[in-house]
């Protein structure tokens, strides 16, 4: 044999013994962080959500419910649109739980029947009112609040054109407070980016009806809005006159007759 030619290797008649090892599976991505998540689902925390009280909501939150130790952001097109109604169930399991809610700068008087109706107690709200006090500055009062631990919930109305800087600093505050966040921003803050993992928009579609629009959230972006069904704040009989005058008939227009014209021209008017 050629001593240049290459060498035949033997093929062995034992059993072949696979050398690959199976892998072990990959964790979860919530594991290793809780900011991580696949782009097809909805984010994973390691904390607990709060339930909001509306199933149709709770299973597009990750989570299933608005997410502690994070902010939560609503954008408004004026205050009173239902925004008190939609969070209400969550801040009534918060106080029944003996945990504490605050109300930072709230932007017209509450209105403590209202509250109660809800099934809020009222005696049990801090309310932080900054805006009739030249000087004091609510959003570094929120942010301490946050900041501290000790709160169930807090809710915030802020000021128009917040910067961006304030809100990351109030996300960053969120990550010590056990329990959910929530800011009442202006619609046109949709403009704008936010540093809050949760945005919603929250349109008015009748006395008792809200339409949520999640803007951002930790998963795939949701195509359509979800319309809510709020819990009343009026009696029945003052709902029943509120759907009497929306479905009244309207007046008629006025005739304009002019009484120095002779009479049978106006009687034919």
């Amino acid at each position: 044999m050629d001593a240049l030619s290459p060498a035949v290797p033997r093929l062995s008649r034992g059993p072949v013994r696979s050398s690959i090892r199976a892998r072990p599976p990959r964790p979860a991505p919530e594991s290793l962080h809780p900011t991580l998540w696949l782009g097809h689902q909805l984010g994973r925390t390691r904390e607990q959500a709060l339930p909001s009280g509306f199933a149709a909501l709770d299973r597009e939150l990750p989570g299933g419910g608005w997410p502690r130790r994070a902010l939560s952001e609503l954008l408004l097109p004026h205050a009173g649109v239902g925004e008190i109604r939609l969070l209400a169930a969550s801040l009534v399991a918060l106080q029944r739980a003996g945990r504490l809610v605050m109300l930072f700068d709230p932007p017209a008087a509450l209105s403590a029947w209202a509250l109660g109706g809800l099934g809020i107690a009222v005696d049990q709200l801090l309310v932080v009112d900054t805006r009739s006090r030249p000087g004091h500055d609510g959003l570094w009062a929120f942010e301490q609040a946050l900041k501290s631990g000790q709160v169930g919930a807090a809710l915030a109305w802020l000021p128009s054109r917040v910067p961006h800087e304030r809100v990351r600093r109030l996300q960053l505050a969120a990550q010590h407070h056990d329990g959910p966040a929530f800011v009442l921003r202006e619609r046109a803050a949709v403009e704008r980016p936010t540093a809050a993992p949760l945005r919603l928009a929250l349109k008015p579609r009748g006395a008792d009806l809200l339409e949520i629009r999640l803007l951002k959230r930790r998963g795939p972006p949701l195509e359509h809005g979800l319309l809510l069904e709020l819990p009343p704040v009026l009696t029945a009989s003052a709902r029943q006159r509120a759907i009497a005058v929306r479905h009244a008939p309207a007046l008629q227009p006025a005739t304009f007759v002019d009484l120095g014209a002779p009479l049978d021209e106006r009687l034919a008017a």
